[in-house]
Protein backbone atom coordinates (compact mmCIF):
# COMPACT_ATOMS: atom_id res chain seq x y z
CA UNK A 1 0.00 0.00 0.00
CA UNK A 2 1.63 3.53 -1.25
CA UNK A 3 2.01 5.82 1.42
CA UNK A 4 2.21 9.89 1.73
CA UNK A 5 5.39 11.14 2.27
CA UNK A 6 6.83 14.76 2.04
CA UNK A 7 10.53 15.14 1.39
CA UNK A 8 11.78 18.49 2.95
CA UNK A 9 14.99 19.40 0.88
CA UNK A 10 15.35 18.96 -2.47
CA UNK A 11 19.45 19.45 -2.86
CA UNK A 12 21.43 17.01 -4.18
CA UNK A 13 20.60 14.09 -1.57
CA UNK A 14 16.84 14.91 -1.23
CA UNK A 15 15.97 14.45 -4.65
CA UNK A 16 17.60 11.25 -4.73
CA UNK A 17 15.76 10.66 -1.52
CA UNK A 18 12.46 11.89 -3.15
CA UNK A 19 13.25 9.97 -6.49
CA UNK A 20 13.80 6.49 -4.53
CA UNK A 21 11.02 6.36 -2.40
CA UNK A 22 8.15 7.62 -5.80
CA UNK A 23 8.68 4.23 -6.82
CA UNK A 24 6.12 2.98 -4.50
CA UNK A 25 4.56 5.87 -2.59
CA UNK A 26 3.47 9.64 -3.55
CA UNK A 27 5.86 11.98 -2.55
CA UNK A 28 6.11 15.85 -1.87
CA UNK A 29 9.46 17.74 -2.38
CA UNK A 30 9.68 20.79 -0.70
CA UNK A 31 12.87 23.41 -1.10
CA UNK A 32 12.69 27.26 -1.38
CA UNK A 33 14.74 27.16 -4.66
CA UNK A 34 12.68 26.46 -7.40
CA UNK A 35 16.11 25.11 -9.68
CA UNK A 36 16.20 22.07 -7.28
CA UNK A 37 12.51 21.53 -7.65
CA UNK A 38 13.29 21.71 -11.41
CA UNK A 39 15.05 19.02 -11.53
CA UNK A 40 11.71 16.48 -11.34
CA UNK A 41 10.50 17.84 -14.39
CA UNK A 42 11.44 14.40 -15.90
CA UNK A 43 9.18 12.42 -12.26
CA UNK A 44 5.85 14.08 -12.92
CA UNK A 45 4.86 11.77 -10.18
CA UNK A 46 6.46 13.91 -7.72
CA UNK A 47 4.56 16.50 -6.27
CA UNK A 48 7.05 19.95 -5.83
CA UNK A 49 6.14 22.64 -3.32
CA UNK A 50 8.19 26.14 -3.68
CA UNK A 51 8.31 27.29 0.08
CA UNK A 52 10.54 28.93 3.01
CA UNK A 53 11.35 26.44 5.13
CA UNK A 54 13.19 28.38 7.85
CA UNK A 55 9.31 28.94 8.82
CA UNK A 56 8.39 26.01 11.73
CA UNK A 57 4.52 27.06 11.54
CA UNK A 58 4.82 26.82 7.70
CA UNK A 59 6.78 23.72 8.18
CA UNK A 60 3.63 22.09 10.86
CA UNK A 61 1.28 23.43 8.20
CA UNK A 62 3.06 21.91 4.93
CA UNK A 63 3.32 18.44 6.64
CA UNK A 64 -0.26 17.84 7.93
CA UNK A 65 -1.85 15.24 6.31
CA UNK A 66 1.28 12.86 5.68
CA UNK A 67 2.52 9.30 6.67
CA UNK A 68 6.00 10.76 7.28
CA UNK A 69 8.76 13.32 6.88
CA UNK A 70 11.79 12.86 5.56
CA UNK A 71 13.96 15.79 6.68
CA UNK A 72 16.67 16.90 4.12
CA UNK A 73 17.51 20.57 4.83
CA UNK A 74 21.22 21.84 5.78
CA UNK A 75 22.17 21.08 9.06
CA UNK A 76 21.77 24.83 10.83
CA UNK A 77 18.10 24.40 10.37
CA UNK A 78 17.86 20.95 10.91
CA UNK A 79 16.76 21.46 14.67
CA UNK A 80 14.25 23.61 14.50
CA UNK A 81 12.80 21.30 11.30
CA UNK A 82 12.91 18.38 13.64
CA UNK A 83 11.43 20.03 16.53
CA UNK A 84 8.35 21.63 14.14
CA UNK A 85 8.30 18.28 12.57
CA UNK A 86 7.47 16.43 16.04
CA UNK A 87 5.22 19.12 17.55
CA UNK A 88 3.54 18.87 14.24
CA UNK A 89 2.72 14.84 15.70
CA UNK A 90 4.43 13.52 12.43
CA UNK A 91 6.71 10.49 12.55
CA UNK A 92 10.24 11.61 10.51
CA UNK A 93 13.37 10.17 9.41
CA UNK A 94 16.43 13.01 8.86
CA UNK A 95 19.89 13.37 7.48
CA UNK A 96 20.65 16.51 8.35
CA UNK A 97 23.95 16.83 10.38
CA UNK A 98 22.73 19.53 12.81
CA UNK A 99 25.58 20.86 15.85
CA UNK A 100 22.43 20.70 18.43
CA UNK A 101 21.98 17.18 19.98
CA UNK A 102 19.00 16.01 19.00
CA UNK A 103 17.95 13.37 21.42
CA UNK A 104 17.39 16.41 23.39
CA UNK A 105 14.26 16.13 21.73
CA UNK A 106 13.33 12.57 22.83
CA UNK A 107 10.93 13.60 25.55
CA UNK A 108 8.73 15.87 23.09
CA UNK A 109 9.00 13.40 20.69
CA UNK A 110 7.71 10.81 23.54
CA UNK A 111 4.96 13.54 24.32
CA UNK A 112 3.84 13.43 20.79
CA UNK A 113 3.49 9.77 20.58
CA UNK A 114 6.24 10.05 17.29
CA UNK A 115 8.71 7.88 15.65
CA UNK A 116 12.16 10.32 14.87
CA UNK A 117 15.18 8.29 13.49
CA UNK A 118 17.76 11.05 12.78
CA UNK A 119 21.51 11.03 11.47
CA UNK A 120 19.98 8.20 8.92
CA UNK A 121 22.37 8.51 6.24
CA UNK A 122 25.74 6.77 5.50
CA UNK A 123 28.39 8.57 8.41
CA UNK A 124 26.51 9.12 10.42
CA UNK A 125 24.23 6.70 9.73
CA UNK A 126 25.17 3.28 8.64
CA UNK A 127 28.40 2.76 10.86
CA UNK A 128 25.70 3.48 13.84
CA UNK A 129 23.35 1.12 12.47
CA UNK A 130 26.41 -1.21 11.68
CA UNK A 131 27.28 -0.97 15.69
CA UNK A 132 23.88 -1.40 17.04
CA UNK A 133 23.45 -4.82 15.46
CA UNK A 134 26.87 -6.05 16.26
CA UNK A 135 26.33 -4.69 20.19
CA UNK A 136 23.47 -7.22 20.25
CA UNK A 137 25.62 -9.41 19.38
CA UNK A 138 29.05 -9.71 20.99
CA UNK A 139 30.89 -7.61 23.72
CA UNK A 140 32.23 -4.92 21.48
CA UNK A 141 35.99 -3.78 22.39
CA UNK A 142 36.26 -1.02 19.63
CA UNK A 143 34.72 0.45 16.65
CA UNK A 144 36.53 2.60 14.05
CA UNK A 145 35.01 3.87 11.22
CA UNK A 146 36.86 5.75 8.49
CA UNK A 147 35.16 7.66 5.84
CA UNK A 148 34.63 9.78 2.83
CA UNK A 149 33.33 11.09 -0.01
CA UNK A 150 35.84 12.44 -2.82
CA UNK A 151 35.64 13.09 -6.92
CA UNK A 152 37.50 11.10 -8.95
CA UNK A 153 39.31 13.45 -10.87
CA UNK A 154 41.33 15.51 -8.65
CA UNK A 155 41.76 19.08 -9.73
CA UNK A 156 44.13 21.56 -8.02
CA UNK A 157 43.88 22.77 -5.07
CA UNK A 158 41.38 21.04 -2.80
CA UNK A 159 40.55 17.83 -4.87
CA UNK A 160 37.16 17.73 -3.50
CA UNK A 161 33.71 18.28 -4.39
CA UNK A 162 30.69 19.30 -1.59
CA UNK A 163 27.70 17.58 -1.90
CA UNK A 164 25.74 18.86 1.32
CA UNK A 165 25.77 22.77 2.33
CA UNK A 166 29.17 24.61 2.05
CA UNK A 167 28.39 25.60 5.62
CA UNK A 168 27.82 22.31 7.40
CA UNK A 169 31.20 20.70 5.20
CA UNK A 170 33.13 23.66 6.62
CA UNK A 171 31.74 22.60 10.14
CA UNK A 172 33.62 19.25 10.02
CA UNK A 173 37.01 21.46 9.76
CA UNK A 174 36.24 23.76 12.91
CA UNK A 175 34.68 21.59 14.97
CA UNK A 176 36.60 19.54 17.50
CA UNK A 177 36.77 16.18 17.42
CA UNK A 178 35.27 14.11 19.74
CA UNK A 179 36.55 10.21 20.35
CA UNK A 180 36.43 7.64 22.76
CA UNK A 181 39.52 6.10 24.45
CA UNK A 182 39.09 3.39 27.55
CA UNK A 183 36.30 4.87 28.08
CA UNK A 184 37.02 8.26 28.50
CA UNK A 185 36.27 11.52 25.81
CA UNK A 186 39.31 12.74 24.38
CA UNK A 187 38.97 16.16 22.66
CA UNK A 188 40.68 17.44 19.55
CA UNK A 189 40.79 20.31 16.94
CA UNK A 190 39.81 18.95 14.21
CA UNK A 191 41.95 17.88 10.85
CA UNK A 192 44.09 16.39 14.15
CA UNK A 193 46.27 13.45 13.51
CA UNK A 194 46.99 13.23 10.24
CA UNK A 195 47.23 9.06 8.58
CA UNK A 196 48.02 8.51 4.61
CA UNK A 197 46.05 4.95 4.25
CA UNK A 198 45.78 2.83 1.54
CA UNK A 199 42.77 1.00 0.11
CA UNK A 200 42.42 -1.25 -2.82
CA UNK A 201 41.15 0.44 -5.60
CA UNK A 202 41.83 3.79 -4.85
CA UNK A 203 45.48 4.24 -3.50
CA UNK A 204 46.56 6.26 -0.54
CA UNK A 205 44.06 8.70 1.43
CA UNK A 206 44.86 10.93 4.03
CA UNK A 207 42.71 10.37 7.33
CA UNK A 208 41.78 13.04 10.06
CA UNK A 209 39.77 13.06 13.61
CA UNK A 210 36.58 14.50 12.91
CA UNK A 211 33.33 14.94 15.17
CA UNK A 212 31.30 12.08 13.71
CA UNK A 213 30.94 9.46 16.86
CA UNK A 214 27.60 12.28 18.24
CA UNK A 215 25.08 9.79 19.34
CA UNK A 216 27.09 7.06 19.88
CA UNK A 217 28.92 8.67 22.84
CA UNK A 218 25.80 8.92 24.75
CA UNK A 219 24.34 5.60 23.73
CA UNK A 220 27.31 2.98 23.42
CA UNK A 221 29.08 3.83 26.81
CA UNK A 222 29.88 0.15 27.15
CA UNK A 223 32.22 0.39 24.72
CA UNK A 224 36.05 1.63 25.64
CA UNK A 225 37.31 2.65 22.36
CA UNK A 226 35.27 4.72 19.80
CA UNK A 227 36.45 6.91 17.12
CA UNK A 228 35.50 8.13 13.22
CA UNK A 229 37.81 9.45 11.01
CA UNK A 230 37.45 11.88 7.51
CA UNK A 231 39.32 10.72 4.72
CA UNK A 232 40.22 13.14 1.72
CA UNK A 233 43.34 12.98 -0.75
CA UNK A 234 46.79 13.36 0.79
CA UNK A 235 47.45 17.28 0.95
CA UNK A 236 43.90 18.46 1.40
CA UNK A 237 44.61 19.38 4.89
CA UNK A 238 47.23 21.53 4.81
CA UNK A 239 45.16 23.91 3.08
CA UNK A 240 42.49 23.19 5.24
CA UNK A 241 44.80 24.10 8.06
CA UNK A 242 45.26 27.44 6.24
CA UNK A 243 42.06 28.66 5.80
CA UNK A 244 40.85 27.93 9.54
CA UNK A 245 43.88 29.66 10.94
CA UNK A 246 43.74 32.68 8.99
CA UNK A 247 40.23 33.06 10.55
CA UNK A 248 38.37 32.32 6.97
CA UNK A 249 36.20 29.93 8.82
CA UNK A 250 35.37 31.90 11.51
CA UNK A 251 31.65 32.92 12.83
CA UNK A 252 32.37 35.95 14.09
CA UNK A 253 31.66 39.15 12.24
CA UNK A 254 34.59 41.47 11.20
CA UNK A 255 34.28 44.98 9.85
CA UNK A 256 34.98 45.63 6.02
CA UNK A 257 34.63 49.33 4.90
CA UNK A 258 32.11 50.30 7.56
CA UNK A 259 29.93 46.29 6.74
CA UNK A 260 30.01 43.70 9.23
CA UNK A 261 30.03 40.54 7.69
CA UNK A 262 31.06 36.93 9.14
CA UNK A 263 34.09 35.72 7.41
CA UNK A 264 32.12 31.77 7.44
CA UNK A 265 29.64 33.60 5.14
CA UNK A 266 32.20 34.98 2.63
CA UNK A 267 34.38 31.98 2.34
CA UNK A 268 31.32 29.69 2.06
CA UNK A 269 30.06 31.87 -1.17
CA UNK A 270 33.59 31.42 -2.44
CA UNK A 271 34.52 28.35 -2.07
CA UNK A 272 31.34 26.36 -2.84
CA UNK A 273 31.44 27.25 -6.78
CA UNK A 274 34.70 25.72 -6.65
CA UNK A 275 33.40 22.33 -4.71
CA UNK A 276 30.44 22.09 -6.56
CA UNK A 277 30.32 19.04 -8.56
CA UNK A 278 29.49 19.65 -12.58
CA UNK A 279 27.21 17.72 -14.34
CA UNK A 280 28.21 14.66 -15.25
CA UNK A 281 31.71 14.94 -12.73
CA UNK A 282 31.35 11.57 -11.41
CA UNK A 283 32.25 11.20 -7.04
CA UNK A 284 32.95 7.97 -5.12
CA UNK A 285 32.04 7.09 -1.31
CA UNK A 286 34.81 5.24 0.36
CA UNK A 287 34.24 3.44 4.44
CA UNK A 288 35.84 1.29 6.00
CA UNK A 289 34.45 -0.19 9.20
CA UNK A 290 36.31 -2.42 12.09
CA UNK A 291 34.46 -3.93 15.04
CA UNK A 292 36.40 -5.67 17.24
CA UNK A 293 34.79 -7.76 20.58
CA UNK A 294 34.48 -11.24 22.02
CA UNK A 295 32.08 -13.94 21.27
CA UNK A 296 31.59 -16.82 23.37
CA UNK A 297 35.18 -16.01 24.93
CA UNK A 298 36.60 -15.85 21.44
CA UNK A 299 38.04 -12.51 20.00
CA UNK A 300 35.66 -11.52 16.59
CA UNK A 301 36.77 -8.61 14.31
CA UNK A 302 34.04 -7.70 11.72
CA UNK A 303 35.39 -5.56 8.77
CA UNK A 304 33.09 -3.47 6.77
CA UNK A 305 34.30 -2.39 3.14
CA UNK A 306 32.27 0.03 1.11
CA UNK A 307 33.11 1.42 -2.30
CA UNK A 308 30.30 3.16 -4.41
CA UNK A 309 31.00 5.10 -7.57
CA UNK A 310 28.66 7.31 -9.56
CA UNK A 311 26.01 5.68 -10.91
CA UNK A 312 26.23 7.14 -15.22
CA UNK A 313 22.78 5.32 -16.21
CA UNK A 314 21.00 7.44 -13.24
CA UNK A 315 23.56 10.12 -12.90
CA UNK A 316 23.27 9.99 -9.29
CA UNK A 317 26.25 10.84 -7.40
CA UNK A 318 27.66 8.42 -5.19
CA UNK A 319 27.18 10.55 -1.98
CA UNK A 320 23.77 11.08 -2.56
CA UNK A 321 22.98 7.41 -3.33
CA UNK A 322 24.49 5.99 0.10
CA UNK A 323 23.02 8.48 1.59
CA UNK A 324 19.68 8.91 -0.02
CA UNK A 325 19.63 4.94 -0.13
CA UNK A 326 20.27 4.42 3.62
CA UNK A 327 17.55 7.30 4.46
CA UNK A 328 14.97 5.47 2.26
CA UNK A 329 15.44 1.80 3.82
CA UNK A 330 15.05 2.82 7.27
CA UNK A 331 12.32 5.25 6.13
CA UNK A 332 10.42 1.95 4.87
CA UNK A 333 10.69 0.26 8.12
CA UNK A 334 8.64 3.14 9.93
CA UNK A 335 6.41 3.30 7.32
CA UNK A 336 5.68 0.43 6.97
CA UNK A 337 5.63 -0.14 11.54
CA UNK A 338 8.77 -2.60 11.15
CA UNK A 339 10.43 0.16 13.23
CA UNK A 340 8.25 1.90 15.42
CA UNK A 341 9.96 2.96 18.81
CA UNK A 342 8.54 6.51 20.43
CA UNK A 343 11.14 9.07 20.65
CA UNK A 344 13.72 10.19 19.42
CA UNK A 345 15.86 7.66 18.37
CA UNK A 346 19.66 7.43 17.17
CA UNK A 347 20.10 4.80 13.78
CA UNK A 348 21.89 2.50 16.27
CA UNK A 349 18.77 1.69 17.32
CA UNK A 350 17.39 0.42 14.46
CA UNK A 351 20.52 -1.82 14.23
CA UNK A 352 19.84 -3.29 17.39
CA UNK A 353 16.43 -4.57 16.45
CA UNK A 354 17.00 -7.75 14.55
CA UNK A 355 16.51 -8.32 10.95
CA UNK A 356 16.74 -4.31 10.61
CA UNK A 357 20.61 -4.47 9.28
CA UNK A 358 19.78 -7.52 6.72
CA UNK A 359 16.81 -6.23 5.57
CA UNK A 360 18.64 -2.49 4.80
CA UNK A 361 21.39 -4.66 3.29
CA UNK A 362 19.28 -5.96 0.76
CA UNK A 363 17.42 -2.86 0.09
CA UNK A 364 20.83 -1.06 -0.63
CA UNK A 365 22.15 -4.28 -2.48
CA UNK A 366 19.58 -3.87 -4.85
CA UNK A 367 20.43 -0.69 -5.60
CA UNK A 368 23.98 -0.99 -6.35
CA UNK A 369 25.31 -0.13 -2.97
CA UNK A 370 27.00 -3.06 -1.49
CA UNK A 371 28.90 -3.39 1.71
CA UNK A 372 31.28 -6.36 1.73
CA UNK A 373 32.11 -8.04 5.37
CA UNK A 374 35.07 -9.60 6.12
CA UNK A 375 35.55 -11.66 9.74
Amino acid sequence: MKKNVIVLGAGLVGSSIAKDLSKNHQVTSVDFDKKALDKFSAFPEIKCIQEDLSQPEKIKSLVSGYDLVIGAVPGFMGYQTMKAVIEAGKNMVDISFMPEDFLSLNGLAKKNKVCVVADCGVAPGMGNIILGHHNQQITVKSYECLVGGLPVIREWPYEYKAVFSPIDVIEEYTRPARYIQNYELVEKEALSDPELIHFDGIGTLESWNSDGLRSLMQTMKNIPDMIEKTLRYPGCIEYLRVLRESGFFSYDPVEVNGVKVRPIDVTAKLLFPKWQLKPGEEDFTIMRIVIKGVENGTEKTFTYHLLDKYDRDTQTISMARTTGYACTSVANLVLYGTFNSVGVNAPEAVGAQPGNLGYIFQYLKERGVIYQLSE
